[in-house]
């Protein structure tokens, strides 16, 4: 079943230097663009990560500080990198965890200003393990009849990915083929920021889901202890989850004068 788009959506997948959203740096990224006219425009990038590989990380996807030592940095590549998705709604596999979140920080990093307001993602992991529980290299082969071949290479990830939520539709009659409809299916739970440390109540408004502010609302915290504030934007805490808490302050002033 082909994808039903009112919009493009990039599919991509990364490969890094490790698994901390905040100091960890992509070392490969790879999106495959598909459009509303069943057009497909695909891209991949070798990034030189700035900081050394680790040997466990290497091990895993085959990149190496040698390997990526000419090639550009993600700041040189955030421009033709934030083009290729700006218009589109973004999917993955384990995207919403991982993927989504450090390529954030690293467009954030680079001085471009990502947010997920006007887009929506679609993590095709969440389909298979709400619907099958398994891996990437068994999602290939139980929907598509297919052994993965170059797993960890984020090319062959980033296709693979592609090629299994399609055929999740075409098994799943209680999936829409709707972007939106997909994107709420594979939302675990309704966060603010990508890390999860301020999530929306039963009201629809901001909490805090960490500290000793757990479960308390962010504008009132912000009200009665200003100082919580500075202190996150100086800690070391998700660019893109500051960025949140900046806009909920903003918004909160901007209220107050009007």
């Amino acid at each position: 079943m082909e994808l039903k788009l009112h919009r493009p959506i990039c599919f991509f997948d990364l490969e890094t230097t490790g698994i901390d959203i905040c100091k960890d740096r992509i070392v490969e990224i790879s999106i495959l663009k598909i459009f509303p006219n069943g057009n497909k425009e695909s891209k991949t990038w070798l990034v030189n990560p700035e900081m050394p590989i680790p040997a466990a990380s290497t091990a895993v996807h085959g990149i190496s500080n040698e390997k990526v030592a000419n090639e550009p940095t993600f700041k040189e590549l955030s421009h033709a990198i934030y083009n290729m998705i700006k218009d589109a709604d973004l999917a993955g596999y384990n995207s919403d965890r991982f993927d989504i979140p450090l390529l954030a920080e690293e467009l954030l990093r680079a001085g471009l200003d990502f947010d997920m307001k006007s887009r929506v993602s679609v993590d095709v992991q969440t389909i298979f393990h709400k619907m099958e529980e398994r891996t990437l290299s068994a999602a290939l082969k139980f929907y598509c009849g297919k052994n993965l071949e170059n797993a960890h290479s984020a090319a062959a990830d980033t296709e693979a990915t592609y090629e299994i939520l399609k055929a999740q539709l075409d098994r799943y009659d209680a999936l829409e083929n709707d972007m939106k409809s997909l994107s709420e299916f594979t939302t675990r739970k309704k966060i603010a920021d990508f890390a999860g440390m301020i999530a929306f109540d039963k009201d629809d408004e901001e909490i805090f889901t960490f500290g000793k502010h757990k479960g308390a609302k962010v504008e009132k915290i912000l009200e009665t202890e200003p100082g919580y504030f500075s202190w996150i934007q100086n800690a070391d805490f998700p660019l893109y989850t500051k960025k949140v808490l900046t806009a909920i302050k903003l918004r909160k002033l901007n209220n107050k004068l009007s």
